[in-house]
């Protein structure tokens, strides 16, 4: 078994976050991880860099990307450079494939339920109807592009997560799980939980295309467990 907190931003690749690779790792490792996901806004890291900066860090640590599209933010894996015409969902579909990548929503739900003006959903946006149900969602064209979709955000509410594991449960989909965190606070608050061990890249995108995975959370003693409603 192999526990990844398969969404987080450092300071070397997001503009947005004060977590150096230092606390990442001190974090993850007390927090008993097998290793972390930096999906950065911007790539950032290459691997002779990444191998420089975690040489010692005694976790499994991989690049990875947060790619910004027209139909919301989607986590890639096993793709480390953008290229022309990713913002567009499909076009980045073609581009992971052609890499050999996994291509995964982030927090598909984020303000979903919030009340006007502040329910702007990259997916419903306020001119669009909200889907009624987790069946309507669904059947958002997104979802027939990613390989699945991330149902534990550690900065998205229960209700967003909730939402998108019961989506996640509609499609067939196993969900992931990640902190999403941009410092040292919250690492490890969302996880994903292999049913393997992962230590390398390769392992990694195996396991992602396999499915052998579950969404997970650290509950309030730090135990982790599955997430409710996670197939």
């Amino acid at each position: 078994m192999a526990i990844f907190d398969l969404h987080v931003h450092t300071v070397r690749g997001s503009s947005d976050s004060s977590l150096t690779p230092e606390q990442l790792v001190s974090e993850a490792t007390r927090l008993g991880l097998s290793g972390v996901c930096l999906t950065e806004h911007s790539g950032g890291w290459e691997q002779p860099e990444l191998d420089r900066a975690f040489k010692d860090a005694g976790i499994a640590v991989f690049r990875a990307l947060e790619v910004d599209t027209d139909m919301g933010h989607i986590l890639v894996f096993g793709m480390h450079r953008y290229v022309g015409g990713m913002h567009r969902a499909s076009d980045l579909r073609k581009a992971v494939d052609h890499a050999g990548g996994v291509m995964i929503s982030a927090h598909p739900f984020r303000n979903f339920f919030n009340k006007p003006p502040y329910n702007t959903n990259l997916l419903f946006p306020n001119s669009q109807p909200t889907p009624e149900s987790a069946s309507a969602a669904s059947d958002h064209p997104l979802f027939k592009l990613v390989d699945d979709i991330e149902v534990v955000n550690g900065s998205n509410t229960h209700q967003e997560n909730s939402h998108a594991s019961t989506v996640a449960n509609v499609l067939g989909f196993n969900g992931t799980g990640g902190s999403d965190v941009h410092s040292s606070h919250g690492i490890g608050r969302g996880v994903t939980i292999f049913d393997r061990e992962i230590q390398s890249e390769a392992d990694l995108v195996e396991a992602l295309k396999e499915k052998l995975y579950t969404p997970g959370f650290r509950n309030g003693s730090g135990e982790i467990e599955q997430f409710p409603n996670s197939r």
